[in-house]
């Protein structure tokens, strides 16, 4: 796509916090149902609610922005991946924390991202069983009332805060490896929080939280759109040796297209000098 074609930030916000809002209600809409959880080929359990939330997404992606290349992740379980060339691609996660939504907690997400030069510019990511909107664009990001069913509140900005001693640091609800723990134990007296999907970068975007390490598995559709929120809000992303987080990871010699390393995400201050 010409680059004087291509949609400004703010109108890909509005575009992706409408399509989320729209997934969100056809998710609760089968959440309020006794549904089935299939497996995947990873073992991951899948529901008609991933599916439904996908194809929404899909189709308002592809009428709006139909040069732009949409990574998803049922799609991709699928082995229907598109070429996402050298450009700007989107990432979707139309379920993000499908566990969670299977043992009905409401720690469940739907995340849409822009990547731009190998780094999520653009996010939303949308809590329909909480009512939360969160979303972010270079400069800026808001959280926003959002119960489903109903129309989107006025958007709050929201930004990263002074790390405080002892840290609030946030973990998987359903995923929390050795190593992670290992890492955690580091910080003396710290606070930690067990939250499921995309919820753990946006605690961090709006102040509620210091740190998130994520030393286990996640695909870049897992972190995109939270990514995106967290480095608006003035929050970083390394990798867990320090090195800089990219996205559009392919051919990778040691693991899946799209395979995230380990992480570190965190409120843009030193808070390793918080460590023992």
């Amino acid at each position: 796509m010409a680059q004087h074609a291509f949609p400004d930030d703010e109108a890909i916000l509005d575009l992706f916090e409408r399509l989320a809002l729209e997934a969100g209600r056809a998710v609760m809409a089968i959440y309020a149902t006794d549904f089935a959880a299939n497996s995947k080929a990873d073992t991951s359990p899948v529901t008609a609610a991933d599916h439904a939330a996908e194809a929404i997404i899909l189709a308002g992606l592809r009428a709006a922005l139909p040069s732009v290349p949409c990574v998803a992740e049922e799609e991709a379980a699928a082995d229907r991946v598109p070429d996402i060339g050298v450009g700007p691609f989107i990432l979707v996660d139309p379920l993000d924390g499908t566990r969670e939504f299977v043992n009905r907690n409401g720690d469940f997400t739907v995340n849409i991202a822009l990547v731009r030069e190998r780094v999520p510019v653009v996010g939303v990511v949308y809590a329909p069983a909480r009512g939360l909107l969160y979303s972010g664009r270079p400069g800026a990001a808001f959280a926003t009332g959002a119960p489903h069913g109903s129309a989107a509140g006025e958007r709050r900005p929201i930004r990263v805060r002074v790390p405080k001693k002892p840290l609030s640091i946030v973990a998987s609800r359903s995923h929390l490896t050795p190593n992670t723990a290992a890492f955690i134990d580091r910080f003396a007296g710290a606070e930690t929080v067990s939250v499921g999907s995309s919820l753990k970068f946006c605690m961090l975007a709006s102040g509620e939280a210091d740190l998130y390490p994520r030393f286990g598995r996640t695909m870049e559709w897992d972190t995109a759109a939270g990514d995106a929120i967290l480095r608006a809000a003035g929050g970083r992303m390394r990798r867990a040796d320090g090195g800089p987080f990219f996205y559009g990871k392919r051919n990778q010699a040691d693991d899946v297209d799209f395979a995230n390393p380990w992480f570190v995400a965190d409120v843009g201050q030193a808070v390793e000098a918080f460590g023992e």
